[in-house]
């Protein structure tokens, strides 16, 4: 099941202080903020945009802190980094396989509905290569910028 919003925030803050202790980590109140932030959001954040929210509630964060703070909740597999060819990333606290949208002329990334189709994972390309994984994106225009 993925993590949403649904989480409180006393089960983030387990889950957290459980994955990075696992990964030889500490717990900080930035790491929870940034954590906190992306469970709740399902718009799939670039780290400016985590920046921006956390820092309603930790004034004095700074931006290298929420790079680094994603990068922990990534190396710990509490969140997933979305990159692009234009070298931006975003963040996403879903960690199960599912599909993204992304409109090519605004940046914005959704979740799509659905499960990952049933050949992908029968998926061989030959020559030896092992397939650990796949990402499934869908690349268009949102309904706002169709328009």
């Amino acid at each position: 099941m993925p993590l949403t919003a649904r989480v409180r925030p006393e089960q983030a803050d387990a889950l957290l202080r459980d994955a990075l202790e696992a990964n030889g980590q500490r717990f900080t109140d930035q790491r929870a903020a940034v954590y906190r932030f992306l469970l709740g959001t399902t718009s799939h954040p670039t780290a400016d945009e985590v920046f921006t929210a956390v820092r309603a509630d930790i004034a004095d964060i700074s931006l290298a802190t929420v790079y680094k703070a994603l990068e922990t909740l990534v190396s710990c597999s509490l969140a997933v980094k979305l990159s692009y060819g234009d070298d931006s990333a975003r963040y996403d606290a879903r960690t199960d396989d599912h599909y993204h949208s992304r409109c090519v002329q605004c940046g914005q990334v959704r979740d799509v509905p659905g499960q990952v189709p049933e050949l992908l994972p029968q998926l061989h390309v030959g020559d030896g290569f092992r397939v650990q994984g796949y990402r499934v994106e869908v690349i268009g225009l949102c309904p706002a910028c169709a328009d």
